[in-house]
């Protein structure tokens, strides 16, 4: 049976199978992204890597994903989309093969600019604003928000498995006699292999993918307010990474020393929260809109972050991450909708492009002050920062655009 004719359950009913194949390949990269975030700043530590190197190539993994998006929303009407899947599938199989043989910080700082290796629990690579832009055309309008909530759910479920799965290390390791190091290397060894994997579902794309008219001007009459929207996600994106994956688990082994198992325990349980989240996301964005849902969801969960340092324990420290988790990522699915809602179909993969690109090049500042300040102290003072600076993104975010409504909601 060919991969695009694979019709998963969980698909809207009248989404195309090319959205099958954007999910299936979803959750194969999310499940590398879950368990190398968990395990990357314990393979730097072994390297004998200080808190403010592991920082700093939290960072340029970001800045570099960052201008590689921003390059490809930029281009990507010029080229097949599928062709582009494909090659960045095999830059993820490099990268996964240069974290697992390199030894030395500059070799490794070269290979994290340039490849695809995410410090987040979330998708801040070059896949994503490719997939946000073909997502639209593989569904009605009516459905948009609901196959992107499964995006979200999908991409969310699997990194928490991923996660999970950042424990098999010390597993192997106490079953083979391997060492820990050896065994961390072999994840990174599946994280190339999942590249493979994903190259090959994209194969399967159909040539219904592919746009019938290339624009000449990537962006149009939408440009103002894309402009704006970017600003404002590189607010919010700024404040994220401070608590990129890597760095909050970074903190959680400073703070309590806990083990990569149980770190990666925590993770999952986060992580499921927030997959699930996303089909709620879609239920009250029917009902109350789609920008008020992706605030009024976003701000506890800020405050929830902010909370976070000040409990005295691990138990009300996790307690209030997990409370985080069940909110904090209920806006991702209904912003993606929001933004390819209130731009032409044309400029879909330039928008998806200039509003990603935050996520990765404006946090690349971040895991770089994080890592600083958690080598000063292991209180927590980057959930903090976090946590403010995104509560101010969300009060903006309303204010600014509660006037540009998506065409469902007219």
């Amino acid at each position: 049976m060919k991969l695009a004719a694979w019709r998963p359950r969980l698909l809207p009913p009248q989404a195309t199978a090319d959205a099958g194949v954007l999910l299936r390949a979803r959750g194969a990269r999310a499940f590398g992204d879950g368990f190398v975030s968990v395990l990357l700043p314990l393979h730097l530590r072994g390297l004998g890597f200080s808190n403010q190197q592991i920082g700093a190539i939290a960072t340029a993994t970001l800045l570099g994903s960052g201008a590689l998006t921003l390059a490809v929303g930029l281009l990507a009407h010029r080229f097949p989309r599928r062709a582009l899947l494909i090659r960045v599938s095999l830059l993820m199989a490099l990268t996964g093969i240069g974290f697992a043989l390199l030894r030395d910080f500059w070799p490794i700082f070269a290979v994290a600019v340039v490849g695809t290796i995410n410090p987040s629990s979330g998708d801040v690579s070059v896949f994503l604003p490719t997939e946000q832009a073909l997502l639209p055309q593989t569904v009605v309008d009516g459905q948009r928000t609901a196959l992107f909530a499964r995006y979200s759910l999908i991409g969310a479920q699997l990194a928490a498995l991923g996660a999970l799965a950042a424990g098999l290390p010390d597993l192997v390791a106490d079953a083979t006699g391997l060492s820990v190091a050896a065994a961390i290397d072999g994840m990174f060894l599946l994280y190339a292999l999942l590249g493979v994997v994903a190259l090959l579902l994209y194969r399967g794309l159909s040539p219904a993918i592919e746009a019938t008219e290339r624009p000449h001007v990537p962006l149009g009459p939408s440009r103002g307010a894309i402009y704006k929207l970017a600003a404002l996600f590189s607010l919010d994106s700024f404040g994220s990474g401070f608590v990129v994956q890597s760095l909050l688990a970074l903190w959680l082994f400073t703070r309590f020393g806990l083990s990569a198992a149980t770190a990666g325990a925590i993770f999952f349980w986060t992580g499921t929260l927030s997959a699930f989240s996303a089909l709620a996301a879609a239920r009250i964005a029917r009902r109350i809109g789609l920008l008020q849902t992706a605030v009024f969801t976003h701000l506890p969960a800020n405050a929830f972050l902010i909370l976070t340092p000040f409990m005295p324990n691990v138990q009300l420290a996790v307690a209030c991450l997990l409370l985080r988790s069940a909110l904090s990522q209920m806006d991702v699915p209904v912003r993606n909708s929001y933004v390819m809602a209130v731009v032409t179909p044309e400029e879909r993969p330039a928008a998806a492009s200039v509003t990603a690109v935050p996520k990765s090049l404006a946090a690349a500042a971040s895991p770089l002050l994080s890592g600083w300040l958690l080598g000063l102290s292991a209180f927590g003072w980057p959930l903090v920062i976090a946590g403010t600076i995104k509560g101010v993104y969300d009060v903006l975010l309303l204010v600014m655009f509660r006037s540009l409504r998506p065409p469902e909601e007219r």
